[in-house]
């Protein structure tokens, strides 16, 4: 499993990275980075706000979707994947689809704000939840999804969104195994 998903996520790092280079998209329009610090605080807090909000104004099926990735836990557990390999598929998956979601997809779909929306939908897309009682959750990954657009796209780089994905994943991951040993 863990080899499947770091596979997944590399392929989609090279493709984005294909794709931006061949249509000359650029993954730092200007190095700033005070900047992008800020932006990559500001959008992780963002992060950790929607889920809370999601939490309160969906409560039931925010744990629907919890239940699901506590599923996905006991699957990584079963599977040898324990905290470093987890950080190794955050990074992964931070980078992978920071690149090719925002950097290549975002940019080819007219890019600006309705660049942001469509891409937003495509990663959505991408995240499919098998149990629709945790219909919000592909309502968070598209709010999460415009998050990371906007950020690009007031940014011009790449970065703040690589370093807030990978942190939020890591966290997720973390929370989830230790959940189910606990």
């Amino acid at each position: 499993m863990l080899r499947f998903f770091l596979l997944l996520q590399m392929g989609l790092l090279g493709l984005g990275l294909a794709w931006m280079a061949a249509a000359g998209y650029p993954f730092l329009q200007t190095p700033d980075p005070l900047r992008d610090t800020l932006a990559f605080g500001l959008l992780f807090l963002a992060l950790l706000g929607l889920e809370r909000l999601f939490s309160r104004l969906f409560p039931q099926s925010f744990r629907a979707a919890e239940a699901l990735h506590g599923q996905l836990a006991r699957v990584m557990q079963a599977e040898g994947i324990r905290h470093p390999q987890a950080l190794l598929l955050a990074l992964a998956s931070g980078l992978g689809e920071e690149v090719f979601f925002r950097g290549a997809v975002q940019n080819a779909l007219y890019g600006g704000w309705l660049g942001v929306v469509l891409q937003a939908l495509v990663f959505t897309a991408f995240h499919p939840i098998p149990d629709r009682r945790a219909w919000s959750y592909p309502l968070f990954v598209f709010c999460g999804g415009l998050l990371f657009g906007a950020t690009y796209l007031l940014t011009g780089s790449l970065i703040p969104g690589i370093l807030a994905h990978y942190l939020h994943n890591a966290r997720g991951f973390y929370e989830l195994l230790d959940r189910s040993q606990a």
